[in-house]
């Protein structure tokens, strides 16, 4: 079976935006344009397509990401013309901070990505948050300001803000006709022509001279927009500057090469909920967004050598494929969705996993459509797909020829900052909720599962509130699982300030064989690694503890230091100040000793468990707690009160900025003080304030909450 769509021809992107800027429905007018349905789903109707689960519906906010594969023929062509047809693999990611582990996740297998404004609020929080998970995976970009139809919409404020907050290389590329209830189309500045959207649902693309009232400034922006292009590439530059005129398909190839290095962020605009724009906005995806063959080898590691070794988008390399997503499907069950970086699959053969060293069969393989599903034989390089069943596989798992192994780089993910305890209602539900919160943890890495050992009670932890309401829902709804749930708690942590040592020797004797473990350990802040330079075998470095192992002769044998750092890790997760989590230690075991008969590995495990508690209480333990940034938007007549709200709750404001008719006021506040703060807004500013949260970075706590935080523990 051979591929049916050329290389060059694949656009895998995803849409990105801040929560209400558009992006479901801009995703539906993708699917309706390129005939992948027949009507357009609203998202305030509850009836869209990559919005498939009930609690998504009911709520109006996208929770998971949706896969969409499409074919879009560039508007600029002849319907007649398919040789210019692309395969669109599109993802629909949420918008809601307690679900950024869809985007992050997302981004890490795309090649590209489609970032959705608010005409009105320009950049916001979670705009800046998705903008940075772009930047960390080099993911080219293009920019669409929507909603230019709203009433109080500023294109000018809102490319202002993304200069401002995200990228100083943003370039108009088009400006809105009109605004409010007077938007109705769009010049774009790379033909200098005016495009109106008319038809069946805005499906006819019209092309018409620029309005004269427009022309003056379409020719300024046309002027800068060609500078900015001309700047990445020297034979246009000479070329401009000698007063020559640049082709626009010097310009394309020229913007296209400039996308794919991320040096420029080409702006669009319209309205996707009155159908203005998108199409144009689908045709520079073809232009200006990479192909798999544009993007570099992917990198990965061998298994066996430990080398690092690169895999090319080709057929012909063997197979290898990232799993980003895990799904459980109500009709065919467990969803592993896998992105194929090199080399084909096809299902009915086993796929070997490199990071668990086990072979699977892949029964069958599904191409989806948001919540439908195509089967499909065999899967190439550059594809996104679904194997259906795989009983071992978890998100970031490698897939890959078993002859040929690689390790690609596993996906990193925020740890939880809020907690609650469940507990099942009958015995019935007991069973049923373990299985149920498995599976759900698999599902999403930022929703750990934990028991609390002393009180046998089941902990929960996730992004926020919402988060966690909406995993007891779906266990509720997909599991028939009932369940008490506990009050929101925070996810403190616990650190050092200082450095200390300390040395511990643990010595039984039971009247046979005794128990013998002997340990020295130096205890301080992690610090960064220096950049380039090579992490020894002695040091064990992971994303919050650092464990060295500086023993010389062979004081301690070999077999006995994982003991040591079981050991240190275990105290670590017990804590020393009020039973949190410790993180950022460096941990060094300096000295010990052993006996030839009654050393082993649980007296260095309890040895080395105990001089890190008595070294971290020398070393300044202190707890932390997760600040948060928050966004307030409300009537201007509100600012006072809302500003000394924050300021009862222990927060920092950090500034303000005018967002249409409104004030938006950005501040950094501790997350324990912010339960329920959305209620008491709303009271505040008579239903007209608004507030949307972040985690931002851990704090010291400060000594009197930290005194009342431990006693609350005791």
């Amino acid at each position: 079976m051979n591929r049916d769509y050329p290389l060059e021809k694949v656009r895998n992107f995803g849409v990105i935006a801040h929560i209400d800027a558009g992006k479901t429905t801009t995703s539906e007018r993708i699917l309706f344009y390129t005939g992948m349905t027949h009507k357009i789903g609203e998202v305030h109707d509850g009836n869209t397509t990559t919005d498939w689960m009930e609690q998504e519906r009911e709520r109006g906010i996208t929770i998971t990401a949706a896969a969409i594969t499409c074919f879009w023929n560039p508007s600029y062509m002849p319907l007649t013309d398919t040789s210019k047809k692309v395969r669109f693999n599109v993802i629909d990611t949420p918008g809601h901070i307690d679900f950024t582990v869809e985007v992050k996740r997302s981004l890490r297998v795309l090649d590209g990505a489609v970032v959705v404004f608010d005409g009105v609020a320009g950049v916001e929080p979670q705009s800046e948050t998705n903008w940075r998970y772009a930047d960390d995976g080099n993911v080219p970009r293009l920019c669409f300001v929507n909603k230019m139809d709203r009433m109080g919409a500023s294109f000018e404020r809102s490319f202002k803000s993304i200069l401002e907050r995200l990228n100083k290389n943003a370039i108009r590329f088009q400006i809105p006709i009109g605004l409010e209830g007077d938007h109705r189309g769009v010049v774009d500045l790379m033909r200098m022509k005016a495009y109106y959207f008319e038809g069946e649902l805005g499906s006819k693309v019209i092309e018409k001279e620029i309005p004269a009232e427009l022309l003056d400034e379409a020719k300024k922006y046309h002027a800068e927009m060609v500078e900015k292009i001309v700047e990445n590439d020297d034979v246009a530059m000479a070329k401009y500057l000698e007063g020559k005129e640049v082709s626009i398909d010097d310009l394309k190839d020229i913007t296209r090469k400039a996308v794919i290095a991320n040096k420029i962020f080409p702006v669009f605009t319209g309205s996707a909920l009155k159908n203005v724009g998108v199409q144009l906005v689908l045709d520079a995806v073809v232009d200006y967004l990479p192909s798999p063959l544009d993007m570099p080898a992917i990198k990965g590691i061998d298994p066996n050598t430990g080398e690092e070794i690169l895999r090319h988008a080709s057929d012909t390399e063997p197979f290898s494929a990232l799993a980003f997503k895990l799904q459980n499907d109500p009709f065919v069950g467990a969803l592993t969705f896998f992105r194929v970086y090199s080399g084909t699959i096809e299902a009915g053969t086993y796929i070997y996993n490199s990071s668990t060293g086990k072979r699977e069969r892949l029964g069958r393989i599904v191409r989806l459509q948001a919540d439908k599903r195509e089967e499909v034989k065999k899967v190439f390089a550059g594809e996104i797909a679904a194997a259906v069943g795989l009983k071992d596989a978890l998100t970031s798992n490698t897939f890959c020829d078993e002859d040929k192994p690689i390790v690609l780089e596993v996906i990193k993910f925020m740890e939880p900052v809020v907690s609650l305890r469940i507990e099942p209602k009958t015995k019935a539900d007991q069973e049923k909720m373990g299985m149920a919160l498995k599976k759900l943890g698999n599902e999403d890495p930022t929703f750990r599962v934990s028991s609390n050992q002393e009180t046998g009670e089941t902990i929960i932890s996730g992004m926020g509130e919402l988060h966690l309401e909406i995993m007891v829902d779906r266990m509720k709804r997909e599991f028939s699982v009932e369940a008490n749930v506990g009050e929101p708690q925070v996810a403190y942590r616990e650190t050092i300030l200082g450095e200390a040592e300390a040395e511990h020797k643990y010595i039984k004797q039971t009247g046979g064989k005794g128990q013998y473990g002997h340990v020295r350990l130096n205890v301080k802040p992690m610090q960064p690694w220096p950049e380039g330079e090579k992490i020894p075998k002695t040091v064990h470095r992971y994303d919050d503890f650092e464990f060295v192992n500086s023993i010389k002769g062979g004081v301690i044998p070999n077999e006995f230091i994982p003991a040591v750092e079981k050991g240190v890790r275990e105290a670590m997760d017990r804590g020393i100040v009020a039973g949190f989590k410790m993180v950022n230690i460096s941990c060094e075991l300096t000295f010990g000793s052993y006996h030839d008969v009654d050393s082993s590995e649980i007296a260095y495990k309890i040895a080395a468990s105990q001089a890190f508690q008595d070294a971290s209480k020398r070393a300044k333990a202190v707890i932390l707690e997760p600040i948060m940034k928050l966004e307030v938007v409300c009537p201007e007549k509100y600012i006072g009160d809302v500003n000394g709200s924050i300021a009862s709750k222990r927060g920092l404001i950090e500034g303000q900025n005018q967002k249409g008719q409104n004030v938006s006021i950005i501040a950094k506040v501790p997350l324990s003080e912010m339960f329920g703060y959305t209620t008491q807004l709303r009271s505040m500013t008579s239903g007209q304030g608004s507030a949307m949260m972040e985690f931002d970075h851990y704090e010291v706590v400060p000594a009197n909450v930290a005194l009342e935080i431990v006693e609350k523990r005791k």
